[in-house]
């Protein structure tokens, strides 16, 4: 499975960074308003503009998205950020189509819900 993390001014990046070393992905996308992140394993950087309207947000991140992602279904991590940006990732993933597994890190692990 392939995983997709939003990540804003570093406010989940232990998050992301610990999602990404306790489980086996077969590519990360992580979706941000940042150049680059502090994490030592293999990435693609996906830029995001807050400013952007919803819709153009949401066809930016279509565009960027797709024809990359090769599975079914992708694990999406949306710790980080505003309803606006979750509301333009889980739109721009649905139209690709590819289907959605919420997961987080928790105590027990990783956790899908």
């Amino acid at each position: 499975m392939e995983l997709v993390s939003l990540v804003i001014s570093n406010d989940n990046i232990g998050q992301t960074t610990n999602l990404i070393k306790k489980a086996e992905w077969e590519n990360v996308f992580i979706i941000s308003n940042q150049d680059s992140l502090p994490i030592d394993k293999k990435y693609n950087l996906i830029k995001l503009n807050p400013e952007n309207r919803l819709v153009d947000m949401k066809n930016d991140i279509l565009k960027k998205l797709k024809g990359r992602i090769k599975g079914t279904e992708v694990a999406l991590s949306i710790a980080s950020g505003s309803g606006k940006e979750h509301m333009a990732i889980i739109s721009a993933l649905l139209s690709i189509p590819v289907g959605i597994r919420f997961v987080a890190l928790t105590k027990d692990g990783v956790v899908y819900l």
